[in-house]
């Protein structure tokens, strides 16, 4: 699937330690690092450990994982040592961008130590740029206030479905120049496929969302386009937004993003989601 994404042209690769519990830095780095190093940009995050004698984290389901659970650690030293761990498996020493990943519950020791650690490493040179990746926007609307982050991974918040980070994460990030990397734009699984039991921010979706995205396909529909389509590109529309990450399993579901990442959506498309209230007046839409 890496070879197959380098193959389509991608060259933008976003992974983690909590990924597969180490397996998809391994399976990334296997491919990446028998390529040009000045041809993509690499990003990976920091904030889990990965230890043996860790219980699992709740909520986990990765398969074929190694013995080791991630242990969340947000600490100076903790986050040098992830780095250098992610490094021995990716196989590659320049890493572009690191983020700390998900400090909900951790805002301190995620600004005060983590950040420390990660501005120092940008400082000299080892990492391109800082980042944090989250499901939320207000803290990372508090972090582009109180710190000089380069980007954030916004993840579920600016989609077709969710414009919280509308409201003040992204006028915030065009104010301090934060780049937004948007994942999460199928927002789980229900803009892929909205039908009962589709699963909306990692779990079952209730029926007025389910409605909703089913309406916003319905639009879509009338216009030809495939609701994934519309999914995959609409944060491209915003300013502060410059790029889409976007996870698969297969080489089939890489190739159906690349497809919709290609397809033509009309402007009507946007004017009509805006007309029948399934989008905010003041989102601004690809053109």
């Amino acid at each position: 699937m890496v070879q197959a994404a380098w193959d389509a042209g991608l060259r933008f690769f976003d992974t983690a330690p909590l990924y597969g519990h180490g397996l998809a830095e391994a399976r990334v780095g296997r491919v990446l690092r028998e390529m040009p190093r000045n041809q993509y940009t690499l990003a990976t995050k920091v904030g889990r450990l990965l230890k043996s004698d860790a219980p699992p984290e709740p909520g986990q389901v990765f398969v074929g994982t190694p013995p080791v659970n991630p242990v969340f650690d947000f600490s100076y030293d903790g986050v040098l040592r992830s780095v250098e761990e992610s490094r021995r498996r990716l196989g590659i020493d320049r890493i572009d961008i690191l983020h700390i990943h998900d400090p909900d519950d951790h805002y301190q020791d995620a600004l005060h130590d983590a950040y420390r650690a990660l501005d120092e490493l940008r400082r000299d040179g080892v990492i391109g740029a800082v980042g944090a990746g989250m499901n939320q926007a207000e803290m990372l609307t508090r972090f582009a206030r109180e710190a000089d982050f380069d980007c954030f991974l916004l993840a579920g918040r600016y989609t077709l479905l969710d414009q919280v980070a509308l409201r003040e994460l992204l006028p915030t990030c065009i104010e301090r120049g934060v780049a937004i990397i948007a994942a999460g734009v199928y927002n789980s699984g229900i803009l892929a496929d909205p039908k009962p039991g589709a699963h909306y921010n990692y779990r079952d979706a209730p029926a007025g969302l389910i409605d909703r995205a089913q309406k916003v396909r319905d639009v879509c529909g009338r216009h030809g386009v495939p609701l994934r389509a519309a999914a995959i590109q609409f944060p491209l529309g915003h300013p502060a937004v410059q790029t889409v990450v976007v996870g698969c399993r297969s080489v089939e579901q890489l190739e159906d993003s690349v497809r919709m990442f290609e397809t033509k959506i009309p402007s009507a498309l946007w004017e009509e989601l805006k007309a029948e209230h399934l989008l905010p007046q003041e989102a601004p839409t690809p053109s």
